[in-house]
């Protein structure tokens, strides 16, 4: 079998002459035939292959030896498949569990994968060479869980000893207790104590005498500065390099109350608590190997910068750490080859041979899924790499990656997006699905080139999200009025306007859904596909192959649509026909980046269509924006900051406004807030609109009678949605700029 391990683990085995793991593979079936032909399968594998007829008997067999991988038939008497998995996890946890059905029910298949019970099901009648790749990977990864449990144990152990080495390292020659008895500031009874704590506990005299509070810490800075000239600094103004953290143990550190600051030449600052314990000078010089420039800090400071320095490393590691290290670890990353451009499984293995990068993609993924992140942004910097999630539309940093890691990272993602790997001085786009056991996830890949390097950003693309409800979308009952009366329309367009990122298509799919009966044929164009229907006929773009918007809209207009939506107005070319089907007889739905609702009636004056064209054809705008929701566990309600208040502008000056805010708790993790809800502009046309817009009146005139009609503006919707205490003021200052200046 093929060594897949190296391409985890980073190496292959320590020692050449060590005999191979000979796998116990147990197979369950009740037909005899079925069981016959999976043995043949693997008759040129090593592998030790058990049968057997029965669950029971299953369980019979897995208990006379270790099993590493069992391969269960669903539809069996007496057990089934998925009770018999469950059965096998209970009793061997590490067991890989895979079910082989030919049986449709669904719910019970995801509802073992649901449970963990099952790594992975294959549908009969299987591919010989796709199964033996696959139990051949996951034998992999099962030596690659033992083999990461094993280093946990000793990486644990090390810890002990360090520990306790660190422990053994504290001396006794600190000179600070004495001085402090010099001063009058102790007794010679506590001088006497504080030496027989220091000699019983391990632990620095500065951290005994600061528990016991018989001196205060500024009284001990304020000597050690006038008497001893030692100068004190204020550590947030230090930006420490994190090369330092390899200098000094960080279990060192937080014991020791020291931390390194900046390195000049040979000589590194170093802040300490206690600046006269001459035996922790001595060691840290000897450890670092390097002059020491000792300054002082308060021991609250140096904790906190110490956990700034070396705390984000360790959560880091433990964020990669999950994907192999979970309960159940088998949920992994499959890339999923698109039968027009594929790539043979042994190239995509042989050219991405690089086991951290292959790792740290799988775990950037899966991380990004689990947070529910909408995009993922590699971005080189000038001292790491970083890896951000755009959570509810606000970039957070998670992952800090060394330098020395970005070039095999974008080779990876380049590699599973089938772009050029050699060509790093021109931007590229390209797309990746992967699937995991439950979800299939499509990436809309971008890569930037920049000064220091490929900056990365993937668009991530549930499949399985499903079409919000409409009247869930945060509308108020006015505007969604208004739209339904737009949707139950049976021609004209409606757009969707806002920057990208904004909700157009997740409120374009509501509208979609919300009239949808069988009797109509409903079509899309998009790029990329946001959401699936199985009542749609959807059509992916690929501009590539000349597969572009106006072409595949002509092709569509004789397909006897009903209603259509397209992704986005582009060109002149898209928005001619477009508007062309609108005019006749088709429901329309589409976007456009504007910023507001009247300024769309501009921008599709300025892609060339003619006033009256505009008119007749346009039946609603919805312009829109999304904003945080105040976490409804932990809200609260405030007096509103009038400075902000004065900075959005009149729709906010009122007296009575109310304000709410999210303290934070543990379902919003600490932020105040959760998930997101759209504020919205939505102007409706009527013959006097129509009749405004088709003579060619400004877009002043235009916005002017839009408000004497009741449009409620985007200013005005977040003033509302703040006063329910769905969002607060500093998400409306966010995501629309100041006001006040532009009324």
């Amino acid at each position: 079998m093929n060594d897949y391990s190296a391409l985890f683990t980073g190496k292959a085995d320590a020692s050449p002459e060590a005999p191979a793991t000979r796998y116990r593979l147990l197979i369950v079936d009740d037909e005899p035939g079925v069981v016959k032909a999976l043995t043949r399968v693997f008759h040129r594998e090593n592998y030790e292959v058990v049968t057997a007829a029965s669950g029971a008997e299953g369980l019979q067999r897995l208990g006379e030896a270790v099993t590493h991988l069992v391969i269960s038939d669903y539809m069996m008497p007496a057990m089934n498949g998925a009770h018999f998995l469950r059965q096998v996890k209970e009793r061997s946890p590490d067991t890989i569990r895979i079910m082989l059905t030919g049986h449709a029910d669904t719910g019970a298949v995801l509802g073992a994968i649901n449970e963990g019970a099952v790594y992975k099901f294959i549908l009969k009648p299987w591919n010989d060479d796709d199964l033996r790749i696959t139990v051949g990977i996951a034998l992999e990864q099962f030596d690659l869980v033992q083999k990461n449990r094993l280093l946990s144990r000793e990486n644990a152990q090390k810890a002990k000893e360090i520990s306790a080495l660190t422990r053994l390292s504290v001396t006794n020659r600190s000179q600070l207790g004495f001085m402090l008895n010099k001063k009058g500031l102790l007794s010679t009874a506590q001088i006497q104590e504080l030496v027989r704590l220091v000699e019983t506990r391990k632990e620095p005299m500065i951290k005994l005498l600061l528990e016991k509070g018989w001196v205060s810490e500024r009284a001990i800075r304020d000597i050690l500065k006038k008497d001893l000239l030692i100068e004190e600094v204020h550590l947030k103004e230090f930006p420490v390099d994190t090369a330092l953290a390899e200098l000094i143990p960080h279990s060192f550190c937080e014991r020791q109350l020291v931390v390194p600051l900046r390195l000049d030449g040979r000589t590194l600052m170093l802040a300490m608590a206690d600046p006269l314990d001459a035996g922790l000078i001595s060691d840290v010089r000897f450890t670092a190997g390097l002059d020491l420039n000792v300054v002082t800090a308060d021991a609250a400071a140096i904790q906190a910068k110490i956990e700034e320095i070396y705390g984000d490393r360790q959560m880091d590691f433990k964020e990669l750490e999950t994907l192999v290290t979970s309960k159940d670890p088998y949920e992994g990353i499959e890339v999923v080859i698109e039968e027009d451009d594929a790539a043979s499984l042994e190239d995509l293995l042989r050219e991405t041979e690089e086991p951290p990068a292959i790792r740290l993609v799988n775990a950037i993924l899966l991380e990004a899924i689990r947070l529910g992140a909408s995009d993922i942004h590699i971005q080189p910097r000038t001292k790491s790499v970083v890896v951000r999630y755009r959570i509810d539309g606000v970039l957070v940093d998670k992952i800090h990656i060394p330098h020395q890691l970005h070039q095999p990272l974008v080779s990876r993602l380049k590699i599973m997006s089938q772009l050029d790997i050699s060509e790093r001085r021109r931007p590229q786009d390209g797309r990746i699905t992967v699937k995991t056991p439950l979800r299939i996830v499509d990436l809309r890949m971008s890569t930037l080139p920049t000064i220091n390097g490929e900056k990365v950003v993937m668009r991530i693309l549930d499949r399985n999200s499903a079409v919000v409800d409409l009247s869930a979308l945060g509308f108020s009952s006015g505007n969604l009025a208004l739209i339904e009366d737009m949707a139950a329309r049976p021609q004209g367009m409606i757009l969707a306007t806002g920057p990208t990122g904004s909700g157009k298509t997740t409120t374009l799919y509501s509208l979609l859904q919300h009239n949808a009966n069988p009797t109509k044929n409903y079509v899309t164009i998009e790029d990329p596909v946001e959401y699936y229907l199985d009542m749609a006929g959807q059509v992916l773009v690929r501009e590539k192959i000349g597969l572009t918007f106006p072409l595949i809209l002509r092709s569509l207009l004789r397909q006897d649509p009903d209603v259509m939506l397209l992704g986005e107005i582009r060109d002149f070319e898209t928005a001619e026909v477009a508007f062309h089907a609108a005019l006749t007889g088709h429901q329309v739905f589409s976007t456009l980046h504007t910023n507001s609702a009247v300024a769309t009636i501009a921008r599709l004056f300025d892609l060339g269509l003619k006033p009256y064209v505009v008119a007749s054809a346009l039946e609603g705008i919805i312009a829109q924006r999304l904003v945080r929701r105040i976490c409804p566990d932990c809200r609260e309600e405030v007096v509103p900051d009038a400075r902000l208040q004065q900075r959005l502008g009149s729709a906010f000056a009122t007296g009575g406004l109310r304000a709410y805010r999210g303290k934070g708790c543990g379902r919003c993790n600490g932020s105040g807030y959760q998930k997101r809800l759209g504020i919205y502009e939505v102007l409706g046309f009527d013959d006097e609109l129509r009749n405004c817009v088709s003579s060619g009146a400004s877009i002043l005139e235009i916005g002017r009678m839009a408000s004497r009609k009741g449009m409620h503006s985007l200013v005005q919707d977040a003033a509302e949605k703040v006063t329910s205490g769905d969002t607060d003021l500093e998400e409306v200052l966010r995501v629309l700029g100041p006001q006040a200046a532009m009324e």
